[in-house]
């Protein structure tokens, strides 16, 4: 339950949706279902996930619905 001293962030858009194995993995270092090259590093979630959990003790989660959209929830202390 998000609180006064709170900041929540949500990012959704209605696109494809990702499946649940890739949901399980996307903030893990160097995960990608982007081609190798072109500059996909699979690091851009990871460094996300790491500053606001590891840093900043705060809170990143994502939600998907496969065809329908994504949600990407940050909550941040004041």
């Amino acid at each position: 339950m998000r609180k006064d001293h709170q900041v929540l962030i949500i990012i959704q858009d209605n696109g494809d949706g990702i499946d649940e194995d890739a949901r399980k993995k996307i903030f893990q270092p160097f995960f990608t279902t982007k081609p190798t090259g072109g500059g996909n590093t699979g690091l851009g979630l990871y460094i996300c996930y790491d500053i606001i959990v590891n840093h900043h003790h705060d809170q990143i989660t994502v939600e998907s619905e496969k065809g329908n959209y994504t949600r990407f929830t940050v909550i941040l202390s004041k």
